[in-house]
């Protein structure tokens, strides 16, 4: 008997995470979503965790032990933590933690998950239009994302024979509740950024996720996923 492909997603609680969990359901796929809030859909499997703890490892392995097994799995590094910082001013502490999360945690799953991924698997990282270029105030967010294209292009080099691929999508402005918190009341004025006039929806970035996903020939690519940003 056949095994449904599995869609892995961390922080499908909201956002981009919880619209690629709903695509993915539609697909056919069984969802898990590893968060500390659970997704809220009845066919989305929820395995509260907190990603940024010490004992985040012991948990992902209990998790993959019992609830994996070999098949086809989509794993998407969606989870992220962004902060109002700056290289000046972001005591070492604050710096881990956003790493632990950002890039720890997919180096952590990875580990784990990789064993069980037959071929035509697939890991898609979030990085974010700062993955390749910065701004002010954010800073951990700036290095950890940069650092999640590194971490996209040496597991495709790594992986070459496995059948898995990997890809790194880079959305712009998105109305995510972590953007809203960033940036405040003025996230719309963000919209005269894109060349398109709006920011991005969820929605979108979820069809690009599925994209990728579903077709091996997009490798160790980076995927800027904005509209098109006005560059001044």
């Amino acid at each position: 008997m056949s095994i449904s492909p599995i869609l892995v997603i961390t922080g499908a609680s909201k956002g981009i995470g919880f619209k690629t969990a709903l695509k993915f359901l539609g697909l056919g796929y069984r969802v898990i979503n590893l968060s500390r809030t659970p997704a809220p859909h009845d066919d989305i499997e929820n395995y509260q965790i907190d990603l940024t703890q010490p004992d985040a490892e012991a948990e992902i392995k209990s998790f993959v032990d019992t609830h994996l097994k070999k098949t086809k799995i989509c794993l998407v590094h969606n989870a992220a933590m962004l902060l109002n910082d700056t290289a000046q001013g972001t005591d070492s502490a604050s710096f881990k933690d956003v790493l632990n999360l950002n890039v720890v945690a997919p180096h952590i799953l990875n580990q784990h998950i990789i064993p069980f991924m037959s071929e035509d698997s697939s890991i898609i990282y979030i990085g974010s239009t700062l993955s390749e270029k910065a701004v002010s105030n954010a800073y951990s967010y700036i290095v950890s994302k940069h650092a999640i294209i590194g971490m996209m292009k040496a597991c495709c080099q790594d992986l070459a024979g496995t059948g898995i691929h990997t890809s790194c999508i880079c959305p712009g402005f998105t109305d995510t509740e972590m953007l809203r918190q960033h940036v405040g009341e003025s996230v719309d004025s963000l919209a005269k950024l894109s060349t398109f006039g709006r920011i991005i929806s969820p929605s979108e970035i979820a069809n690009t996720i599925e994209f990728a996903a579903l077709n091996p020939v997009i490798n160790g690519a980076v995927l800027h996923a904005n509209l098109g940003q006005v560059e001044s």
